[in-house]
């Protein structure tokens, strides 16, 4: 009897071990799913900073250099398609989100060195301070997605390791989208060099 009433405390005690790392299994899901949403909500903003601002520049280019007007065309375009598919999805990453993006950043790369022709837009002091700000802004928008891409990897490996993927199946929680590109040359920020001597390597 004394066997049978140790057996059953044993069976007791890892029955209540069970249930507390499968509580605290699950809470560490919605912990990382929520810095997975809040690292989301920095990127968001910097994405909208950038819609704001590319109506100034395409406004100030349009006046120096008329002849760009089939590429300002395009980056309206990119820029009404890109905020289309954030309304359509309420803000959330997506795989046809971030080519649009891609798209839209590269549009504007290439807006930025075609005007390097036009000295006298490079003297525009709002020019430049649009530059500046858009400068900025890609920079942000790289490190926030650096940011945001480690926390979904993270969580992805919780939900698709086991012994976790079973609290992870209970709990309905799915994999999370990352939001990044394949060509590495979109990650840089768009930059203009307006007669300015190149900077040597690092180390030079």
């Amino acid at each position: 009897m004394s066997i049978l009433l140790g057996l059953v405390g044993i069976l007791l005690i890892l029955v209540l071990l069970g249930i507390l790392w499968g509580v605290s299994a699950y809470n560490g899901l919605v912990k990382a799913r929520n810095v997975i949403q809040e690292s989301w909500r920095q990127i968001d903003v910097e994405l909208n900073r950038r819609y704001d601002l590319i109506p100034n520049l395409i406004e100030t280019v349009r006046g120096y250099a008329a002849h760009e007007s089939g590429v300002l065309e395009k980056i309206t375009s990119l820029r009404q398609s890109a905020m289309s598919l954030a309304a359509q999805v309420q803000g959330a990453p997506s795989e046809q989100r971030a080519a649009a993006e891609s798209a839209l950043t590269d549009a504007v790369r290439g807006l930025m060195v075609s005007v390097e022709s036009y000295p006298n837009l490079g003297s525009n002091t709002n020019y430049l301070e649009l530059q500046r700000e858009l400068a900025d802004t890609e920079d942000r928008i790289a490190a926030s997605r650096r940011f945001y891409n480690a926390n979904v990897r993270d969580y992805n490996t919780r939900i698709e390791s086991v012994p976790s993927n079973v609290i992870a199946g209970m709990g309905k929680f799915e994999r999370a989208t990352y939001f990044e590109t394949n060509d590495p040359m979109l990650r840089q920020a768009p930059t203009v060099n307006f007669g300015q001597p190149p900077l040597p390597p690092a180390g030079a």
